[in-house]
């Protein structure tokens, strides 16, 4: 990375002119030019990051007027900040492995989401959906390991893996795993219904994350427009009874 390269030069060159030019102890010195490292790497990581969020917020816009493309192309334009910053790439190959993958373009999304930043457990899981499709259990299984070591506070990282535990028929490691996410997040209801429900045979139940469980894409198209009906049924009852 460019900016661990010149912060780290500059550290090496400030001791070097301060311990045998200038004669200062080289305690002393090494203090200094650590103290000039952490400056120059926070400064252009300050600039650096600076053009990347302003990529990022015409590309949100771009993305919420569902001009897609145009979108994607304005993310496309923040990767060569990667050489510049630790996990810029990471986290723009993220932002579009994910606009693909919720526009259903799985095949484009597939190679951004494998080189997405571990700690967005969004792209991750989307990750480990798609290893999971391609008949690649133990690729998905150490993905949502990652997605979980990187975000243990998620509930629906949890259940995700369980869920799709499920669907490569490993219910008893889909328990474990509720059981492992409840001690993450013993307060979340959702969790500790779907460990009951697979303790008793009975299959887990999603519906309760709502739209940030279906963009994982796993319900069928019909069972979401059914689902989307029935929320528009309910919205009309309470209109009428007001």
């Amino acid at each position: 990375m460019y900016n661990i390269l010149i912060s780290a030069g500059i550290m090496v060159v400030s001791y070097l002119v301060l311990t045998f030019a200038a004669g200062l102890s080289w305690w002393l010195s090494l203090v200094i030019s650590l103290l000039l490292f952490m400056g120059v790497f926070y400064l252009i990581s300050r600039i650096v990051m600076k053009k990347v969020m302003a990529i990022m917020e015409y590309a949100t816009k771009d993305l919420q007027a569902q001009r897609v493309e145009k979108g994607i192309r304005e993310l496309q334009r923040a990767l060569p900040y990667g050489k510049w910053q630790i996990y810029v790439t990471g986290q723009v190959n993220s932002q579009i492995g994910m606009v693909y993958y919720m526009k259903r373009d799985f095949t484009a999304a597939f190679p951004y989401l494998e080189k997405s930043f571990f700690k967005n457990w969004v792209a991750m899981g989307m990750l480990a959906i798609s290893y999971m499709k391609r008949h690649k259990k133990d690729k998905m299984k150490e993905t949502f390991d990652k997605a979980i070591q990187g975000s243990p506070k998620e509930a629906l990282i949890w259940n995700l893996y369980a869920y799709c535990l499920c669907e490569i028929n490993e219910p008893g490691k889909a328990k474990e795993t509720l059981e492992k996410g409840l001690k993450k997040v013993s307060g979340d209801e959702k969790t500790r219904q779907n460990l009951e429900l697979l303790q008793e045979g009975k299959k887990m139940k999603m519906k309760g994350f709502g739209e940030m469980w279906l963009q994982f894409h796993l319900e069928s198209i019909d069972t979401i427009q059914k689902q989307q009906l029935a929320a528009m049924g309910g919205m009309k009852r309470r209109i009428v009874r007001r």
